[in-house]
């Protein structure tokens, strides 16, 4: 079968969150199953150069964006098993960043139309266009318009992926007439409460619409979780699936990783300690053998990081360290560093984001603490347990896919349910008295060990779905 997976970031190429962890590494596990699954993006000008030097110039075509026609030239690479399609424009992606511009609505329109544009040039004819979030949204609305009766696009059906509900391309009316070149009695399909919205028009037209982990398909039919979507989805209902993301094994490996200061496994899992210690002395947290609690985090509200303020001295009193990484919204960098002054023994702090920072703290520390608001999948419970250190979890979205709880069978974290400071602290309590119990902790790590996150379980579930639609 063949796959067209749109996104508008993929690693190696281009990076801001989770979409191009999964763009970058979703396709190469559905060829691995003997597909044909190649990714389509944009030609950034932030690309690394040596990326750049790998990329071939294949063609160029003009793309009717409304009343006038751009310039689209195409480049292409092929990365671990999977071909890349980079489109370019320098006038809306030769930019410092990808999102955030005043014209990022005609940025977008602009590529959803080029992708299918693209068809008419290369020698690749998919049965399957999958669609990722807003900024790939109007590739389902621009096939049932314009494209499905035209020649080679027979039978193609459309895939839409929400990662994050709350980011749904909503702009003025005008833009339908002025830059997508819609008929306006094509309106209704993006039109939601006054505005259009790109999101709507994807769960409108697409053939199937998917979410990042079974629990969030569930979720956003809530008004709480939906942004205002929950009244569409629940008349399309029937199109909507949920798949846990995957990650890297590869890349997220204990026995391998160069990043940490020694390499560990189920097997000998001593190079932990070692990781642990290196840890405390590179944070500047006092040495001891007391519970770590690692956070690596967006300093956000939705991250959770309120019930944390809130009881934040209460888990310090339970004898706890805390191994901190992130930046964000000022009263959460002033709250930690001020625990960080307080608790210049028990707390340490990088305000930032440093990448090989971030490994170090999943090997080192012995939990990991994600009470977040609402995450659609959430990758850092799934790479902490990867190396042995057990989340402590609320349980919403893929933290609740993912993660359960140690007081049942097969236990691999501690989990709360509902957004509340002290019921966070009761989890941290209940960690807490296991850490204590060196048996049953090291079942619980072990535990923890043998979870298969791998993005090969995710691929058969897409590839399930794709059959079933085509």
């Amino acid at each position: 079968m063949n796959i067209l997976y749109c996104a508008s970031e993929a690693l190696p190429f281009a990076a801001s969150g989770g979409l191009a962890d999964v763009a970058g590494s979703l396709p190469r596990a559905i060829n691995e199953e003997g597909h044909d699954c190649r990714v389509v993006m944009p030609y950034y000008g932030s690309i690394k150069p040596e990326l750049k030097e790998n990329c071939q110039f294949l063609t160029s075509f003009s793309v009717p964006v409304a009343w006038r026609n751009q310039y689209c030239g195409v480049y292409t690479s092929f990365v671990k098993g999977v071909t890349y399609y980079l489109l370019d424009n320098e006038y809306y992606f030769e930019r410092n960043g990808m999102y955030g511009f005043y014209d990022d609505a005609e940025r977008y329109i602009f590529f959803s139309r080029a992708i299918l544009e693209l068809l008419h040039y290369i020698d690749f004819k998919p049965s399957i266009l999958n669609c990722n979030d807003w900024q790939t949204a109007l590739v389902p609305v621009y096939y049932d318009i314009f494209y499905r009766y035209q020649a080679g696009y027979e039978d193609i059906k459309t895939v839409f992926t929400i990662h994050n509900i709350a980011y749904q391309g909503q702009y003025g009316l005008e833009i339908i007439n002025d830059i997508m070149g819609i008929p306006l009695y094509h309106s209704n399909i993006l039109e939601y409460d006054g505005d259009v919205n790109f999101m709507k028009g994807a769960i409108e037209t697409a053939d199937k619409v998917t979410t990042v982990s079974p629990t969030y398909a569930k979720e956003i039919l809530d008004p709480w979780f939906s942004h205002g979507l929950d009244r569409i989805l629940l008349t399309k209902q029937y199109k909507l699936c949920g798949f846990l993301n995957g990650i890297d094994l590869d890349v997220h490996n204990p026995e391998t990783d160069k990043l940490i200061p020694a390499n560990f496994s189920i097997k000998d899992k001593s190079g932990k300690a070692i990781c642990k210690a290196k840890l405390l002395q590179e944070m500047e947290i006092a040495p001891g053998n007391e519970p770590v609690i690692g956070i690596v985090t967006r300093f956000v509200g939705h991250k959770g990081l309120y019930l944390i303020k809130y009881v934040f001295e209460d888990i310090i009193s339970l004898g706890f360290k805390f191994a901190i990484l992130g930046s964000g919204e000022k009263i959460y960098e002033d709250f930690f560093s001020e625990m960080r002054y307080r608790y210049p023994d028990r707390v340490g702090l990088t305000l930032g984001f440093v990448p090989e920072l971030s490994k170090r703290i999943y090997a080192g520390a012995d939990m990991f603490l994600m009470p977040s608001q609402s995450e659609p999948c959430g990758l850092a419970q799934m790479i902490s347990l990867r190396y042995g250190t057990i989340p402590i979890v609320r349980e919403t979205g893929g933290l609740k896919d993912s993660i359960k709880d140690a007081g049942g069978f097969g236990g691999n974290g501690f989990t709360f349910k509902s957004y509340n400071a002290h019921d966070m602290l009761d989890a941290c309590t209940r960690a807490r008295h296991l850490y204590d119990d060196q048996v049953a902790w090291a079942d619980l790590v072990n535990n923890g060990f043998k979870q298969d996150f791998s993005w090969k379980r995710s691929a058969e579930l897409y590839i399930g779905l794709y059959n079933d639609i085509h």
